[in-house]
């Protein structure tokens, strides 16, 4: 997948030793607003969902992840490029890419919480009321800075070939039994008080 004879450019799925430079450009972005930062603690505990744009250094220039977040809805998350790599079309095959992911996993609608409405629906999102949105999608929200006055722009790409998910049948309820039954040795005239009274 090059983009330019002088500066070829290739995708592929992100490794652990790209966490730092992976941070580097998140976070990058995220002092300018764009989107939220990412300590290393979370890049590595969720390296597998990220697509890497490397030069032919192997290098990371860009980077865009899918986080799954139920049956049928997955967002793109952390959409950065290197800026002497942007205007190249590279977020677009970044965000193609998770795409094509989604649709493998046949996860039906992919969100993008995004200021790039213009660019999101050049790839076939349409604009969402962010009220329709489920509650877990929020949960990063918490550590944003502008939680109270959010300006993003909620997004969704619905693939009509993936069927619905499978509705899961309702959980059995709850009743937990001991696996075992813990006996007073006390009034065994063993002389041990386990503590339960």
């Amino acid at each position: 997948m090059s983009e330019t004879p002088d500066h070829p450019v290739n995708l592929r799925r992100a490794r652990v030793d790209d966490v730092p430079e992976i941070g580097a450009i998140i976070n990058d972005a995220a002092e300018f607003g764009l989107m939220l930062p990412k300590s290393w603690s979370q890049l590595y505990e969720n390296v597998r969902e990220f697509v890497v744009a490397v030069d032919p250094d192997d290098d990371v220039v860009g980077v865009c992840g899918l986080s799954i977040i139920w049956a049928d809805l997955a967002e793109v998350v952390s959409l950065a490029v290197m800026r002497k790599y942007r205007g190249r079309g590279l977020g677009r095959k970044l965000v193609e890419a998770v795409l094509d992911e989604a649709r493998a996993l046949k996860i039906r609608r992919v969100m993008s919480l995004t200021y790039e409405q213009a660019f999101f629906e050049k790839l076939g999102f349409a604009v969402l009321d962010r009220q329709k949105l489920p509650l877990k999608v929020w949960a990063d929200c918490v550590r944003c800075p502008k939680n109270e006055a959010c300006d993003e722009i909620a997004m969704i790409k619905v693939f009509d070939d993936v069927p619905e998910p499978p509705v899961p049948p309702p959980s059995p309820p709850s009743s937990f039994e001991p696996p075992v039954v813990l006996t007073d040795l006390t009034r065994e005239g063993k002389g041990v008080d386990p503590g339960f009274d």
